[in-house]
Parts: C-alpha cells; structure tokens; sequence
C-alpha cells in the first residue's frame, strides 16, 4: 500500500523455458493462439536457463515502456499487446469495476525490463519463457491470483506451458473463444528425479523461418500436419503420459524422438519446405542411434524444436559418458569457450568397443 500511495508499484518474476516432447506446430486461430493439436513438455530447471522480468508502473511515467536484455524494444508489440489488455482487463474484473483504494491505479504506465540468461537468439524458447515472465511479472504487479496460462499463451503459445514445473499438458481446446485452452500439470518435478537434460547448442544464428511464420505454412500447404494432429498426436499424447507416470525412458525416449522426428517431416512436407534441422544436428541424431545401439536400449533421446540445437533426456547414470561421447565427436573450441555449462558432469572412460562404435568426427 505504501507503495501505491507513493505511485510506484515494482514486482519481479522468472520463468523456465519449456521443451515439447510431443510437439506444438499449427495454430486453429492465429489471433487467439489457438492450437490444432494439443502437446506435453518438460519444464527445465530455473538455475541454469531462465527470464527475469521487472514491471514497475508509476503516475511519473508517460508511456508502457520495455526493454529486453538492456535495449529497448518495440512495446506495441501486438501479443505483448495482448498481454497486458488481458491482465489489466482481469484486474478490473476482479475489483468489480471500481478502484480499490490500496491497489495499483490501472491508468498507470508500465515499464517493464526482461533479461535472458541464455542465448536469446539461439531458438531455445526464448518466447515461451519470456511470455510466461511477463504475464506473471504483471499478474503480480496487480495482484492476480488466477490461472494465468490462458494469458500467457495470448503472447506465445507455448508459453502456457512455462507457467508450471514439472511435465505440462497444453489442452488444444475445443472453444472458439479459446478459454479451454490451457495448461495443467501432468506431474511434478519432483515425479521423475532421475531424469536429465542436455541442451546442445548447436548454432546461436537466428532461424531461417520463424516459428510463427513456419507454422502457418505447414497448416496451409501440409498434408501430413493435418493428418498428424487428427490422428497421430491424440494417441502419442496418452502414450506420453503414460510412459511418465510409469517413469519409463524406454517408451519416454522411443516417442519423444519419433515426436520430433516427425514434427521435422512436416516442415519438409510444407510448401516450400522448411529446413530447421543442419548437418551438425543430423550427426547427432545418428550418434543417438549409435550410442542407443551399442548399449541395446534406450539411453538417450532427442529432440528438436524449430532450430537446429538438441535437447538431449538421459537418466542421470548415462549423463558422464554421453558427455564424454560428445567431448570426442565434437572436440571443444581452443578458443576458451566452455564446453559444459551448469550442472557439474562427472568424467567417465569410454570402452574401447564403445569409442569405435559410437565416436565420428562430424
């Protein structure tokens, strides 16, 4: 209160970036990002990849300002737009209409700053978790409570998903209006304790055809993604949540990787294809195979999401000598750049039979 008075009020949030293991690709209606089929991520761990966002509004300021990784961008932005509409207009609606005398004036300008901690330019769902900040940053500026995912995903679908840990159902809906189209918690972080993940990075350019612009092409020109969200994501989407449940990385990693092997199909089945995937990415997915064969069963999985950069899941058992594996085939940079970033990895010996097996220079 003492804060509203004084006419500055400041709430800081952040968010986690989210990885689909049953993918997102195509909205139904692109105003209200809307989706044709629903999906399942894995929400990452905060202490290495997330979005702070500030928003500060005060009676001083003379317009929404925003800034992102300490330069400022473009405030009209039509979902950023979007998002505060939609929490300014819940704020209202929860005061029912009149000002409460304690709460932030809903006349006041914005000001809000966001900051990555990751590679923004590098695809890795920079968007889910940026949005899933900003909403929450606000939401707590003006003392929302609600279920917020359905604001969110106004600013970017997935980021739904980035409101909850754990593995995140997005329900594609059924509504036009778009109000059953949120997400809800599958399980808990805290379900599956060994699980594992490695971001690959394999290139920090911008992509060559943006996610938004990408998936309205596939809607309009392919065939397979039509058939894909009719039929194929339904049936993977309970098989997924049933291979969690049941904590099994056998069935989890066979479908994530037929998933996302698949969500890359339908890029090249649009018209013109598109091409996320370079020949760095490729060599990975063929050393997964080598690696998953050597050792009989599935001990790693990717995926892909629409840039070229691998999310690897292992189980923590498998994490030091796929990294060792990794070490060999692509040997890091003399330039000084670290070659493992956050959690610490153990170092590991690789067999002989497995180092010839598995190990290729790209």
């Amino acid at each position: 209160a003492m804060a509203a008075e004084r006419g500055l009020a400041m709430a800081t949030c952040t968010a986690p970036v989210n990885i689909a293991v049953i993918k997102y690709w195509g909205k139904r209606d692109t105003d209200l990002i809307l989706p044709i089929n629903s999906s399942l991520s894995v929400t990452l761990h905060q202490d290495q990849l997330k979005t702070t966002t500030t928003a500060a509004a005060s009676r001083d300021f003379t317009e929404d300002r925003l800034w992102l990784n300490g330069k400022e961008a473009d405030v009209g932005h039509p979902r950023v737009q979007a998002c505060l509409r939609e929490v300014r207009r819940l704020a209202r609606k929860r005061r029912g209409g009149g000002e409460d005398a304690a709460a932030l004036s809903l006349s006041y300008k914005i000001h809000i700053a966001s900051e990555n901690d990751f590679p923004t330019a590098a695809g890795l769902a920079s968007s889910a978790a940026g949005y899933a900040c900003l909403v929450s940053a606000l939401a707590r500026l003006y003392g929302l409570e609600e279920e917020l995912s359905e604001v969110a995903r106004r600013g970017s679908g997935s980021a739904c998903r980035s409101m909850f840990g754990g593995f995140v159902q997005w329900q594609r809906g059924e509504r036009p209006d778009g109000t059953d189209s949120l997400a809800l918690q599958v399980a808990p972080e805290t379900h599956w304790p060994e699980l594992r993940v490695l971001v690959l990075v394999v290139s920090g350019e911008k992509k060559p055809v943006g996610s938004t612009a990408g998936m309205q092409t596939s809607v309009e020109t392919s065939p397979l993604l039509k058939h894909r969200a009719e039929v194929v994501v339904p049936e993977r989407l309970a098989q997924m949540m049933q291979h969690i449940q049941d904590r099994d990385f056998e069935g989890f990693g066979q479908l994530a990787m037929r998933d996302s092997n698949q969500f890359h199909a339908t890029c090249l089945d649009t018209f013109p294809p598109i091409f996320y995937l370079t020949d760095v990415s490729r060599h990975i997915i063929a050393l997964a195979h080598r690696y998953n064969a050597h050792h009989g069963h599935t001990k790693v999985a990717y995926t892909f999401d629409a840039g070229p950069n691998a999310v690897i899941f292992a189980l923590a058992d498998t994490v030091a000598e796929f990294v060792e594996v990794l070490r060999r085939c692509f040997p890091p940079a003399t330039n000084g750049d670290q070659f493992v970033r956050g959690l610490p990895v153990g170092s590991a010996a690789l067999s002989p039979e497995l180092a010839a097996a598995v190990v290729t220079e790209p």
